[in-house]
């Protein structure tokens, strides 16, 4: 996993050095807008941290690259008067919530697909009962039915976290 350091300021390749360290993660500087844009081209970032400076001077390179960044995680900070220290606290904590916050989607998502099938598992289930208590029960389709009817009614309990019941 990379970040991308966007600023002019002296002495950033050793301080990028540090928070590299630190974070265990490679870090990649650019200078500018257009060296920001390449390097966004070239390759995908986990966090994309613009100097104050580069966005107070040029708001629209600073879009520019907000734009393109991707997924990376934006973080906007003052290199002139935050130390190594900030710069990590700063970076980890926007790490920490790009965390949080994908899990959450994640246990979204798996309880939306959860209810969606027990949604269609009931209403195959409910279904093919219909079905069964309408037409002959002895017909082959009848059959399928019940086979339908069963397989739904396993899913359903399994779904549910219950044992499934022993069928006769």
């Amino acid at each position: 996993m990379s970040i991308l350091f966007v600023t002019g300021i002296e002495g950033a390749r050793n301080c990028a050095d540090v928070v590299g360290k630190l974070l265990d993660m490679e870090m990649v500087i650019a200078e500018g807008r257009k060296a920001a844009l390449a390097q966004l081209r070239q390759r995908e970032f986990v966090a994309v941290v613009v100097d104050d400076t580069v966005a107070a001077c040029d708001p629209a390179a600073a879009e520019a690259i907000w734009e393109r960044s991707g997924l990376a995680i934006p973080i906007q900070i003052n290199f002139a008067v935050s130390g190594v220290a900030r710069l990590v606290r700063e970076i980890r904590a926007a790490l920490h919530r790009r965390e949080r916050e994908q899990e959450l989607a994640r246990r979204a998502a798996a309880a939306a697909v959860e209810s969606e099938v027990k949604n269609i598992v009931a209403g195959l289930l409910l279904q093919s009962q219909l079905a069964l208590s309408s037409s002959d029960a002895t017909s082959p389709v009848a059959e399928r039915l019940r086979l339908v009817a069963n397989l739904a009614g396993d899913l359903r309990r399994q779904l549910s976290g219950s044992k499934p019941a022993i069928s006769s």
